[in-house]
């Protein structure tokens, strides 16, 4: 990874700013743990072997923004990301998915983005062969399987006049009509054509369900194993479409791409990837302790603590059988996160706890917050709103006194009811803007003002009922 695409903390935390409103602790915990990833890099191979990420714990109320936070860091970083909920996981011998499919889904993420990333390295010369290829298939040129022994025959180019009728053997050389005939290609003027193709078939959907069923543990790889056969689409690896020029051409760059790329440098830079900046975010990691289970002793509360002992190797570090290879999960960054309503920290088992050394406590959402989550983030819920009525070209105009009236109600239902923090507003505004949204179509080219009024009008009642906002709102 280049300088250009490290950032210092403090850059790291203004750029979480754009997204995540507040939470000031929690973004600094995790921007010190990013820029230590690049520290490490640098250091030499005998003590950077020796370094290991400071796993974080992000302990706060549901839509404070710990998945968010963790999302867009991956981003930021560039990194394979995985989010889990640690709930759909059952110790071993129990139905269910066994932890180690965190780091076969994490190399799986990671292989896929090194693959676009190496594709994208060959589209010039992908987009090159594609073009000729189709260019081909619309104009074959029969003199190329002309005997050797009559070089002095001219080549015999076939080209389509606008009325469709084909022309032989005009009067240039064949070079300057194929390039002529690229430019047209390029221009758009065969589009509309329809050719036949050779499309790489997808893999069988009964295929995808074995995929992450756990048996890469013993090398077993069901694609592969029924190829052949009519379960794996039998020995047809590619079949034939008919397509338009228009349709066809990205079909054909991407196949392309895939066949100058090579696999095995693909394979071997995303398990790098994936063992030292991957990424995995454990959410609901409090509804796995012991007490969660109500004290019995058995049932439920046996299963959660088999999977705290199921993901501590994991987490500390051990090697996973994926059908790329063996991967090491001793430099992944675990970020877990958890509401801790009923249960703490202190009830998962301490050999857990002792590998999320950095504790962090989200702040629950205060009625300005809400106010700024509206506003200030990049992707707000007001420029969402704005940009999708603008479609149907429909303008919406908030003024400041409503989304403070906006932002007060969702502080007030969350208090009322269940706090589900941020997420309110999206329930909020959904309700808010529901009539304008339904008759936005026949709306094209108003402006509607939505003020304090507007809000009142929409909300209040709703609010105010109390039952009723427990459905609603």
């Amino acid at each position: 990874m280049d300088n250009k695409d490290i950032y210092t903390p403090k850059e790291i935390v203004a750029q979480l700013d754009n997204y995540v409103v507040g939470q000031k602790n929690a973004k600094r915990a995790v921007a010190i743990a990013l820029r230590n990833r690049w520290r490490r890099q640098k250091l030499d191979a005998a003590i950077r072997n020796e370094v290991y990420p400071k796993n974080i714990m992000l302990i706060g109320p549901t839509g404070v923004g710990k998945t968010e936070i963790a999302r867009r860091l991956a981003k930021l970083a560039k990194a394979p990301f995985l989010k889990v909920e640690a709930s759909k996981f059952t110790e071993v011998g129990y139905v269910g998915r066994d932890v180690e499919s965190i780091i076969r889904d994490l190399t799986e993420i990671a292989v896929q983005m090194v693959e676009k990333e190496f594709e994208a390295n060959v589209r010039v010369k992908a987009e090159k062969k594609a073009k000729e290829k189709i260019l081909n298939i619309l104009f074959p040129q029969k003199a190329a399987e002309a005997p050797a022994e009559t070089p002095k025959e001219r080549p015999a180019v076939f080209v389509v006049d606008p009325s469709g009728n084909v022309a032989k053997d005009l009067p240039v050389s064949a070079e300057s009509h194929r390039d002529d005939l690229l430019a047209r290609l390029e221009k758009g003027e065969f589009d509309g054509r329809n050719i036949e193709i050779e499309v790489r078939e997808t893999s069988s959907p009964m295929l995808q369900v074995f995929a992450g069923t756990g048996l890469e543990e013993m090398g077993v790889n069901f694609q592969e194993m029924f190829a052949n056969t009519p379960f794996g689409g039998g020995n047809k690896k590619s079949k034939k479409r008919s397509l338009t020029v228009k349709e066809a051409i990205p079909l054909l760059i991407e196949q392309e791409a895939s066949q100058m790329v090579d696999k095995d440098a693909v394979t071997k830079e995303a398990i790098n990837r994936a063992e030292n900046h991957g990424i995995v975010f454990i959410d609901e990691i409090d509804k796995i302790t012991t007490r969660s289970g109500g004290g019995s002793g058995h049932g439920p509360e046996v299963s959660r603590e088999g999977v705290q002992r199921d993901l501590l190797p994991i987490v500390e570090g051990t090697t996973v059988t994926t059908k790329y290879g063996p991967v090491n999960s001793e430099h992944i960054l675990f970020i877990a996160a958890g509401a801790f309503h009923v249960a703490e920290v202190s009830d998962l088992i301490p050999e857990l706890q002792g590998r999320f050394p950095i504790r962090v406590e989200l702040d629950a959402l205060t009625e300005e917050d809400f106010l700024r989550i509206l506003t200030e983030p990049s992707n707000s819920l007001v420029k969402q709103y704005s940009a999708l009525l603008a479609t149907e070209e429909v303008t919406l105009d908030f003024k400041e006194e409503a989304l403070k009236e906006v932002a007060h109600f969702a502080w007030v239902v969350n208090n009322r009811s269940q706090n589900i923090g941020a997420r309110r507003l999206h329930t909020i505004m959904e309700k808010l803007v529901e009539e304008i949204s339904f008759n936005a179509p026949e709306m094209s080219g108003q402006t509607v003002n939505i003020d304090r009024a507007f809000v009142l009008d929409n909300l209040q009642n709703l609010v105010e009922n109390e039952d009723l906002s427990r459905y609603i709102l």
